[in-house]
């Protein structure tokens, strides 16, 4: 006797049983078991018959288990910061069977508020901090402020703007196609703010970064926005032979929104020459979640993340994770976003039990970096972040 006939006869019997097997299919011989199975399931649908799912197979138990902790976290596109931060989360947080967070590939920042609104499945979101002025004005959403709240700060996200070689200010822009990359991405609430600002009218061109730098070396795309944190593999891993470089942007005209930052070339080999420094802003980004009332089923799936969240944070702080987990303080506020009532009981419960602890020689690093050699510009740095995180009402610790 075969293989196969040796487990058709059986296969079409349990198929017969559970009434999914026509008689005929018995008799059958020239298919695999499983193409009989397959078959038959396809017959039923065909005529409307639901095909037995799990739980009529004594799988009730295991289906409860398995959906019982599931938590889903929108992230965002494969070329940017958000999905591999997602993705992270997931590792650190996942591992039993008390909680299983699963991270999605989604368009980015507005569309990942709207999913927590909208979309069934998804519990939080990473975000920017400035969505909530596009849902005020261009997407008009009420209440979103009450609607959705925040779990804690993430990383900065630097405001990149790549542009040709010929374009060497703002103003050399006016006019010219911009990649605001995909709908609902960051770039897409970031960019029309920072043109809009900086006083440059631009032609703006909604496509995929990634696609985007590639018309950006035929001339078709004067230039390109991408929000994410650096460095980012969208230019460390594409070799610059096309002269395309980062166009500074003052802090002034936007420190009501954003941060200051900057590019140096150990960020950017091939894009910013060594020993020089492209001083920009960033936007905030945010861990997001619904505001669940007290009563479901999600928020009680959100407070066990947020326990193993903040549990477990330490973990973020070595290897693999993203070094930019290390920037992140759990108690920062976010101006104009209110933290979740769970996060909040977590954090008092925390301070109660150990210090909030910042840690500043991150902070003079950077400076150093940014100011190689110039102690007097590496403590200005140093003291200007100083002072911007405590204007936001953040507690420092040496």
């Amino acid at each position: 006797m075969t293989f196969l006939a040796k487990f058709r006869a059986p296969i079409a019997l349990v198929a017969a049983a559970l009434g999914i097997l026509a008689p005929a299919a018995l008799r059958a011989q020239t298919s695999a078991p499983w193409d009989i199975v397959a078959q038959a399931e396809a017959r039923r649908k065909a005529q409307g018959i639901p095909v037995p799912p799990s739980v009529y197979l004594g799988e009730g138990a295991l289906v409860a288990k398995i959906n019982n902790w599931t938590v889903g976290l929108a992230g965002g596109l494969p070329e940017g910061t958000f999905l591999r931060f997602a993705a992270e989360i997931a590792r650190n947080l996942n591992g039993t069977d008390d909680l299983r967070v699963l991270p999605m590939v989604t368009p980015g920042a507005t569309d990942n508020v709207k999913d927590l609104l909208y979309l069934k499945g998804v519990d939080i979101a990473i975000t920017h901090a400035d969505v909530f002025e596009h849902f005020r004005t261009v997407e008009k959403i009420s209440n979103i402020e009450k609607r959705v709240h925040f779990i804690s700060e993430m990383y900065i996200s630097e405001i990149h703007v790549l542009v040709r070689p010929e374009i060497k200010s703002f103003k050399d822009l006016e006019g010219k196609r911009v990649s605001f990359h995909t709908p609902g991405a960051g770039p897409s609430v970031t960019a029309p703010i920072l043109f809009q600002r900086m006083g440059v009218k631009v032609e703006p061109v909604f496509v995929n970064n990634a696609i985007a730098i590639e018309k950006m070396k035929t001339g078709e795309i004067a230039a390109l926005v991408h929000t994410v944190g650096k460095p980012n593999d969208l230019f460390t891993k594409v070799k610059n032979d096309f002269g395309f470089h980062f166009l500074p942007i003052p802090l002034e005209k936007f420190d009501d929104l954003y941060v200051p930052s900057s590019f140096t070339s150990e960020d950017y080999p091939g894009y910013v020459p060594p020993g020089e420094t492209v001083e920009g802003i960033g936007v905030q980004a945010v861990l997001a979640v619904f505001n669940w009332p007290k009563d479901s089923d999600r928020y009680r799936r959100v407070q066990r993340f947020i326990d193993f969240y903040f549990d477990r944070f330490r973990n973020f702080q070595e290897p693999p994770y993203h070094p930019k987990w290390r920037s992140i303080n759990l108690a920062a506020k976010v101006p104009g976003w209110t933290r979740y009532g769970l996060a909040e009981e977590k954090l008092r419960q925390l301070a109660e039990s150990q210090p909030v602890l910042v840690d500043n020689s991150l902070a003079r690093v950077q400076a150093a970096r940014i100011a190689p050699n110039d102690t007097a510009e590496q403590e200005r740095l140093f003291q200007q972040f100083i002072e911007w995180t405590r204007s936001r009402g953040r507690t420092q610790q040496q």
